[in-house]
């Protein structure tokens, strides 16, 4: 039976056709004055408002039912105890194992894995102390003063997010080191940087889970052709400006990468999941080991709040009903992340990733085509520039959408020059008002306005409102409160794929696009190719006259 037949689905249903649907937020409102405190939870370093749902303490109620309905508490314990719960390739998904502590962690098929984790973060540390002191060096015998991360998707978007949120927490000891990222497989990335970087002084990440990927292979190609006009030798090329990230190291080996450059993560670690393993050695690079493990118990203390936290007050499962409340019951399409903070420009293009590739999914893990809506269309930009850019149709468009407010409270307060502090925290308090009158404006529209000010407004000037969203304030941003920002939203992820009985943790939809490139790369390098369809034999004919 699908989920959407069942007692706790057709439950919330008829709840929303008989005390929803002709609701509007301000009569909520004005019907509860209690409504923020009945709706918002505070945890650790997080508030969590979702009174701006269009929901009551029924609606809720029912939310938590069909959590008990699909069995959530079982499938959390699973997850965290190393179960198969990506059951279409059989495996763990134990991507909170790596930021557990060592006593902690569980065993995986019988085997103590906690000491492969912390053995790969100590190397990492020490890879990290050599280029911080020093002492790794290029082939001509200078420090590194450059390292490119070679890589794509998960192996790309979370450290890189993680790198620009986290800048001001530079490790002193990295205060001269750059770090850059490469992601693009046309080239256009890689060249622009190569044009400005020294040979002697750059180090590569080849950050590649299955250390396939074509797009992060021929940037890495790239490079070693670059290097290769100044070393002849190619075991001193790799050797001293090569360090590999990987699940296959057998793979790292056959290209060159010789051992003592290899960091090792494993197939239960999904790409888009693993910036809390080697893969952060960007991360550690620019905060330091010491920041990076701030990182990692900051995403394990909301890993431990999600086990033990009763669904009412457990932030990951309220965020992720809500999402399955408006998607599948007000029937949103559309929900947009708006952080409140210039250091925060890249977490939508990470969440778009995570929340997309893991359900964007329209099989169970059954087989069965579902008869209802996953995934809704992810996107974000930071709340300031989208204010002055699509909020227009926020406000005021056809389509309704869901937004995530989220913004860091306290900044400022150190480390700024006395005679800039004060007019950069009174920025932050107008940012901050900013945040808070666009939830406002979304929730009531027109209403929000004084009555003698909405009189006489045309028809273009009216804001209908009713739009949901949920505010996510942090009490400051740090490496930890990042780690645990990201951990909330991971959760979330996997909390709906629950609800929705799909598989959050493979990607089928990612390979066959990356199958019939090979296929077509095939045609555009010899010049022909038989395709049956004219648009593919009309593109690569084009592209072959303009190559000649």
């Amino acid at each position: 039976m699908s989920v959407r037949q069942s007692p706790a689905w057709q439950a919330l249903e008829r709840h929303y056709r008989e005390a929803i649907e002709g609701a509007h937020l301000h009569q909520l409102f004005s019907a509860d004055p209690d409504r923020f405190d009945r709706f918002s939870v505070s945890e650790q370093d997080y508030l969590l408002d979702f009174s701006k749902h269009r929901i009551t303490e029924q609606s809720f109620q029912l939310l938590l039912r069909l959590a008990e309905q699909q069995q959530l508490r079982d499938w959390i314990d699973r997850l965290f105890e190393g179960a198969p719960v990506n059951s279409s390739e059989q495996r763990s998904a134990l991507h909170t194992a790596l930021r557990a502590p060592a006593e902690r962690t569980p065993r995986l098929a019988g085997e103590a894995i906690a000491e492969a984790i912390h053995g790969n973060l100590a190397r990492m540390g020490e890879m990290v102390a050599q280029i911080h002191s020093g002492h790794w060096r290029g082939y001509s015998g200078k420090a590194i003063t450059d390292v490119v991360n070679l890589g794509v998707g998960g192996s790309d978007l979370g450290p890189f997010m993680a790198c620009h949120a986290l800048e001001e927490f530079r490790d002193p000891r990295a205060r001269g080191l750059q770090v850059h990222f490469v992601s693009s497989i046309d080239g256009s990335q890689l060249a622009e940087l190569l044009k400005r970087l020294n040979p002697e002084t750059t180090l590569f990440v080849l950050s590649s889970k299955s250390f396939t990927t074509i797009d992060t292979l021929s940037n890495a190609e790239t490079a070693k052709g670059w290097l290769a006009q100044k070393i002849s030798d190619e075991s001193i090329l790799i050797g001293q400006h090569f360090i590999g990230c990987s699940a296959r190291p057998e793979k790292m080996s056959e290209w060159g990468i010789p051992v003592s450059n290899q960091l090792q993560f494993w197939d239960w670690v999904g790409g888009r999941f693993s910036l809390w393993s080697v893969i952060g050695l960007p991360i550690a690079l620019l905060i330091g080991m010491d920041g990076f493990r701030q990182l990692l118990a900051g995403a394990h203390a909301i890993d431990q709040h999600f086990r033990e936290a009763p669904f009412e007050r457990n932030l990951p499962v309220i965020m992720a009903l809500l999402g399955v409340w408006t998607g599948n019951f007000i029937g949103v399409k559309g929900h947009s992340v708006l952080p409140y903070d210039g250091r925060l420009k890249f977490l939508p293009n990470y969440l778009t990733q995570l929340e997309m590739e893991s359900n964007g999914k329209s099989v169970t893990r059954g087989g069965e085509r579902v008869d209802y809506d996953t995934c809704p269309i992810i996107w974000g930009e930071v709340g300031p520039n989208a204010q002055h850019a699509y909020y227009q149709l926020l406000h005021q468009g056809t389509q309704p959408v869901s937004c995530d407010f989220i913004a860091p409270v306290r900044r400022y307060r150190a480390g700024t020059a006395a005679g800039t502090r004060a007019q950069l925290q009174s920025q932050q308090q107008l940012n901050l008002a900013n945040c808070l009158a666009q939830s406002r404006v979304l929730m009531f529209g027109d209403q929000a306005l004084p009555v003698e000010e909405r009189e006489g407004r045309r028809s273009d000037q009216h804001y209908e409102g009713n739009q949901c969203s949920t505010t996510l304030l942090i009490k400051e941003l740090t490496p930890a409160t990042l780690g645990g920002l990201v951990a909330l939203y991971e959760h979330k992820v996997f909390v709906q794929s629950v609800i929705w009985e799909i598989n959050p943790f493979d990607q089928w939809g990612v390979e066959l696009g990356k199958q019939i490139a090979k296929e077509t790369h095939r045609a555009i390098a010899a010049g022909e190719g038989d395709f049956d369809d004219s648009s593919t034999r009309g593109l690569l004919a084009f592209i072959q006259r303009v190559q000649r």
